[in-house]
């Protein structure tokens, strides 16, 4: 007997979730109530960040916008936590979570500078002062 369309769908999905209940990492979030509250504090506020930034505000909200940095801070910090729970690992290293906060501010901050040419005028501006006008006069008479 020729199996129908259907049942041959059907087949490859009963494999499809006998692959999904042997695999660890789903397994892993099934079980594990606070890996799932990182993923899911980290999924939004990665989407509040985003949301924050597209709002007409650009990447200098990165630099520039203290809520949309604290959303940026906590989602790297959940990811972490949730990357640190599959991995197994329980200690905590908070001068490493600053250190790739730090790396993480910086690594943006650059990019809103060299993105927006307006924040990067300010930026100049502020480093070495605004620029002078100079007029040329020539002491010689042609």
């Amino acid at each position: 007997m020729a199996k129908t369309k259907a049942a041959k769908a059907g087949g490859g999905v009963i494999a499809a979730v006998k692959e999904i209940q042997d695999n660890e990492y789903v397994q892993r979030v099934i079980e594990d109530e606070d890996l799932r509250k990182n993923l899911r504090t980290a999924f939004d506020s990665s989407k509040k960040a985003y949301e924050r930034i597209s709002n007409g505000k650009g990447p200098q909200a990165i630099v520039s916008d203290k809520k949309t940095q604290k959303e940026l801070a906590e989602a790297v910090s959940s990811i972490k936590e949730a990357a640190d729970s599959l991995r197994g690992s329980k200690r905590k290293r908070k001068g490493k979570r600053r250190g790739s906060l730090l790396m993480i501010l910086v690594v943006g901050g650059v990019a809103a500078v060299a993105l927006n040419e307006g924040l990067r005028k300010k930026v100049l501006d502020t480093l070495f002062g605004a620029e002078e006008e100079f007029e040329y006069t020539s002491t010689t008479t042609p």
